[in-house]
């Protein structure tokens, strides 16, 4: 199998990982709804980004990937 078809199929099985993560957590009281998050609403417009959800999540998986990840 080409390199092209590996890196395809190995994105493909990620971005299925992280639809089930996001079907599972979507659920998760507070989540999305931190102090930090920045929330602009302005007539018909809307601006959502989750900030503080966004370093959380990215302390809490360094940490997980730092003490499982080790041989």
């Amino acid at each position: 199998m080409s390199d092209l078809a590996k890196t395809l199929i190995f994105f493909g099985v990620i971005l299925i990982c992280m639809g089930v993560f996001a079907a599972i957590f979507s659920k998760v009281p507070m989540l999305g709804k931190l102090p930090g998050d920045i929330f602009l609403r302005k007539g018909s417009f809307t601006f959502y980004f989750p900030l503080t959800t966004c370093i959380l999540l990215s302390l809490i998986l360094t940490l997980a990937f730092t003490l499982f990840g080790k041989k």
